[in-house]
């Protein structure tokens, strides 16, 4: 009975040892195990272009953004694209980068293909600032860069976006700033960018 006893403990030390081996050094164990690191700004993100290129926004370490979800038959696309190119021409040289990224979740208002997009906004408009991959701004399906945009560090930011052309500022460390209503003309945040861009009258 004692040579069983002994036996069975030694089997039970076997599948234990086999059972910790297989946890540790199985590759998707200790590893999956491990939280995922949140991202802590914008430049942890990496987005596609409109030619489906891949974007990793930590290029644009050191400049002042402007976020914006566009549309192309929206009311009030001729007045932002407008006013978001005079700012544009304006600050680029300072150090404002403007990223549009069109969204047809609103009115179905951004119909077309990113060709069909890009080709409106720089014919029509001129327009030289980047536009990305038409996107999902709210919902499950959200770009993960917008559910990121939405937190923000005040709880209303957590507000899905209204419309067309919502606005944020993104400072040149690639943290929120501030949120604008699409109905906020783009002119009216100048003095707000040059804060950030330390840019002096």
């Amino acid at each position: 009975m004692l040579h069983l006893s002994q036996q069975s403990q030694t089997v039970a030390v076997t599948v234990l040892l086999f059972s910790f081996v297989l946890f540790f050094f199985r590759p998707d164990s200790r590893m999956a195990s491990q939280p995922t690191k949140e991202p802590q700004s914008i430049y942890d993100f990496t987005v596609k272009d409109a030619k489906g290129n891949d974007v990793d926004l930590s290029t644009y370490k050191g400049k002042v953004l402007l976020i914006v979800n566009v549309a192309s038959k929206c009311g009030m696309t001729n007045s932002n694209y407008i006013e978001l190119n005079q700012l544009y021409e304006k600050y680029k040289d300072q150090g404002l980068e403007i990223l549009a990224f069109p969204c047809n979740q609103f009115g179905e208002e951004e119909p077309g293909s990113n060709d069909q997009i890009t080709e409106f906004v720089c014919t029509r408009f001129k327009s030289e600032f980047p536009i990305f991959d038409k996107i999902e701004v709210n919902g499950e399906n959200a770009a993960p860069v917008y559910k990121f945009l939405k937190l923000g560090k005040w709880g209303f930011f957590r507000d899905d976006i209204q419309w067309n052309f919502a606005k944020f500022l993104v400072d040149k460390n690639g943290l929120i700033v501030d949120r604008y209503y699409p109905t906020t003309s783009p002119l009216s945040l100048e003095l707000d960018i040059k804060k950030l861009l330390g840019v002096k009258e």
